[in-house]
Order: C-alpha cells, then structure tokens, then sequence
C-alpha cells in the first residue's frame, strides 16, 4: 500500500536459495579464475608499495641525519673528518636506493614515484648539501643520477632471486632522480643554506655569508625562469626559497653596515632576533 516499504527483487528469493547459488559457484570457471588473478597482481603491487615507502622512509632518515652532521662542519676543528663521516652516510643511503631499484626491475616507476619520492627528495638536499661544501657549486642532475647506477656480481645478489645460468654476469640496476625531485631537493637545499650562513658568522666566518648570499640569488633567478609554468610543488617551494635568500642578505647587510659595531661572538644572535621578526612580520 502508500507509504509501505518496497520490497526489492532479491527479497523474493529465500536466503537458503541464494545460499546454495553462491556454494554452486564453480572456483575453477574462466571468470572465477580470471578474478583471482587480478587479487594476486593488485596484492602483489599493494605489498610492493608500502615496501617502497618504508625504504623512502628511511632514506628520507639517512638523509636528514647528513644533513645535521654537515652542519657541524663549520664548528668542527678537522672539517675533514665530518666530510668523510658523511660520505659513508650517504654510501649508506644509496644502498638503500638499490634496493628501490631493485624493486622496481621490470615496472614502471611513475606507477611507484609517489612512493620514493620524498626520500629521492631529501637524498637530493643531502649530498647537495655536501657538494656545495666541498666545491661551493651546485651539483647536476646528471651527476647525481651517476651515482645512481649499480653493478652487482652474482653473488651480492639478494636470496630471493633465482640463480641461473644467464644470472651470473653482473647485473645493473639504476633509479633516475626527476626533474621535478631535483628541483624540490634544490629548493630545500637553500633552508641549509641560510642555517649555515648564520652558523658561520656565529663561527667567526664573515666570507661565507657573501658566498652563500651570490649562490642563493642564482638559484633564485633560475627558479623564477620557471614561474608558474612548472610543477604545483616547484612554484611552492619558490616563496620558502625567496625567505632564505632574504635572511641571507639581510646578514650580508648587518655584516657591511653594522660588522664593525658588533662583536663576532654577538653577530648570530643579531641575525636570529632579526630573522624572528620577519617570520612575525610575514606570518609565519
């Protein structure tokens, strides 16, 4: 009648039918088989995944604890030995990264990109990050992926790979750093940057701030090239990037107008009140 509730097709059928309909299924029909195989590949892609952020998630680690060791170099009375630290570091990471290479023999690695990508983007920042110290220069896309390339013999190979015949020869396995990585590891290379400018002028250093306050505004200039034309993320980064460069010159500008008034051992704690006061001034 009005206002009744209506009932729908399969009410008209009894549960003990539709009961006996789902145990009458064949599991070895054509269609049956083909869906258990598409459980099999999306579970296998699935597992795959979460093994590809958990190693991300561990470079993204490795790569911050460089990045803090790097710092000390300014402060530390043998430089050297920090630079050496770090490279075993970043050696480290990059076995890290063979596994993802590893992972991803045969497949295709944008399916996977938003996996790896923050630890590729904190592997970027690192050894950035150690390669300005040593040259005071920026290091290359093409570098980077250099040291990206692995040859393993056959018996350095993981134990759940088959060994055959054909499997004795050395294997190479390689994972390309994006563009788009590069640049969001460039653009949080100059927050170290700008950390390790007030750092050095705490240290006494007063060259390395006009160093690092030239660099900035170069990779600034070639950020702004891009403009909005380029990735969501890039365009982002771009606003962080222009307040490094503007804490920056603002040290350079307190080293040349007021250097001379303010004692060494004062000059970081000027620079970290001022930089205080933009972040208030901007909202940050």
């Amino acid at each position: 009648g009005s206002g009744g509730f209506r009932k729908r097709k399969h009410d008209n059928f009894p549960h003990g039918q539709r009961r006996e309909e789902k145990e009458n299924v064949n599991p070895s029909s054509a269609l049956m088989t083909s869906f258990k195989s598409f459980q099999l590949e999306l579970d296998t892609r699935h597992d795959k995944y979460e093994r590809l952020v958990k190693l991300s998630r561990d470079i993204t680690i490795e790569s911050k604890r460089t990045i803090f060791l790097l710092h000390r170099f300014t402060s530390a009375p043998n430089g050297q030995e920090i630079l050496n630290e770090s490279e075993v570091k970043l050696d480290a990471i990059r076995w890290k990264i063979k596994q993802v290479a590893q992972e991803l023999i045969g497949e295709d690695v944008y399916q996977f990109h938003r996996a790896i990508s923050p630890g590729l983007q904190e592997y970027v920042e690192a050894v950035s990050f150690q390669y300005f110290i040593k040259t005071r220069s920026l290091i290359s896309v093409e570098e980077i992926n250099k040291q990206l390339t692995f040859t393993v013999e056959d018996r350095e190979e993981t134990t759940n790979m088959t060994s055959n015949s054909h499997d004795k020869q050395p294997r190479t396995w390689s994972l390309k750093v994006t563009p788009v990585d590069y640049l969001l590891g460039v653009a949080d290379l100059t927050g170290e940057l700008m950390r390790l400018c007030i750092s050095s002028v705490g240290n006494g250093d007063i060259d390395t701030p006009f160093e690092l306050s030239q660099f900035l505004r170069q990779i600034y200039d070639g950020f702004t090239f891009i403009g909005n034309t380029g990735p969501y993320e890039v365009s982002k980064k771009l606003y962080t990037l222009k307040q490094s460069l503007a804490k920056v010159e603002n040290a350079c500008y307190t080293l040349k107008v007021r250097g001379s008034e303010i004692p060494k051992h004062m000059l970081a704690d000027v620079f970290s009140t001022k930089t205080e006061l933009i972040d208030q001034e901007e909202g940050l």
